[in-house]
């Protein structure tokens, strides 16, 4: 007769250890019912030991969860949303749940299709997020939603965000304590609300220092190239110039490198989202806003969570940035 490898241990096998019966060891691993924490953690370390797993189906099955959370996004590049995913697994997994991403590609229809799937695939809740900060119209579907980075409309609802207007204000802080006098600003489109927050966060902070108006354009390094140009026409005095993206400041990098312009010395320049692969290959690497994604994904996924436990936080939260400082300001 062939021999049999060792059996899988089982949740009696984590009782047994534990010194608990087999319904509280239960209770403990799915997180439910009213035990002491010394009891769940005794038990947690009893499976831990033993190397024991629980049967995700038996979990779904015995508490009327699938333990699963869906992920809407418009943002077919992933250039916000993976960072907001990558939190929010973070968070997830504690748990030991699953995401499951859908990408609307922008298309209604196609958003309409992922979220009847995931009602009937039962997910726990959804997490609804973008690439643009406009209010969006709320998603209806009878489980929690919470929304990140793209708000909902709906005051009710839950929704994470980005708090643009401390972001761009700390740049501007940042360049005045170096002793900058003559801000400018160039940004994104009128027409998109984070440009707009940063531009006003951007006037108010500089005050007396800010010089002309607001530059809005496209996101682009062409846009930041041109506007030097029209910029230093009629402000030749500036000192500092911040950008709404990191695109547009390495095209102001560029530009003012090629009208001979040294970049801090004769004009400090900053941009916004801390994109990596635009901000330290830029000519200096940037300061820039780094908009903290995965914690905003983080804390979008633990507010998603209270609110399937039943303990909704409806309202909008503004999440702080972080400044992060280069030799576009610093110099070498």
């Amino acid at each position: 007769m062939a021999s049999r490898g060792p059996s899988l241990p089982r949740i009696t096998d984590v009782a047994a250890l534990a010194g608990v019966s087999t319904s509280t060891a239960s209770k403990a691993l799915n997180d439910t019912g009213q035990l002491r924490e010394e009891t769940r953690e005794r038990v947690r370390r009893a499976a831990e030991q033993l190397g024991f797993t629980p049967d995700s189906r038996g979990r779904a099955l015995s508490s009327g969860r699938s333990f699963t959370v869906g992920l809407i996004t418009t943002d077919s590049s992933g250039r916000f949303s993976i960072p907001i995913m990558l939190g929010a697994e973070d968070a997830l997994s504690a748990g030991e749940m699953a995401l499951v991403l859908c990408d609307t590609r922008d298309d209604p229809l196609r958003e309409q299709h992922y979220l009847r799937s995931l009602v009937s695939r039962r997910v726990d809740g959804i997490i609804v997020t973008g690439r643009r900060t406009e209010p969006r119209a709320p998603i209806d579907v009878p489980i929690p939603v919470v929304y990140a980075f793209s708000p909902s409309t709906d005051p009710a609802d839950t929704s994470v965000v980005v708090d643009d207007h401390g972001g761009a204000a700390s740049t501007v802080q940042h360049l005045l304590s170096l002793g900058r006098r003559r801000v400018a600003h160039i940004t994104g489109p009128a027409s998109h609300q984070s440009a707009r927050a940063r531009a006003t966060a951007t006037v108010e902070t500089a005050g007396d220092a800010f010089v002309g108006e607001p530059m809005h354009g496209e996101w682009s390094e062409r846009w930041g190239r041109h506007a030097v140009d029209v910029l230093l026409r009629s402000s030749d005095d500036v000192d500092a110039i911040s950008c709404g993206s990191d695109q547009i400041a390495r095209g102001v990098c560029d530009r003012l490198r090629e009208l001979g312009r040294s970049v801090p010395d004769d004009i400090a320049v900053t941009g916004y989202d801390n994109w990596t692969v635009m901000a330290t290959a830029s000519r200096p690497p940037l300061t820039t806003v780094d908009l903290e994604l995965e914690e905003l994904g983080r804390r979008t996924a633990n507010l998603l969570l209270d609110a399937i436990a039943g303990s909704p936080h409806p309202g909008l939260l503004h999440m702080p940035t972080r400044l992060v400082t280069r030799e576009s300001t610093l110099g070498t």
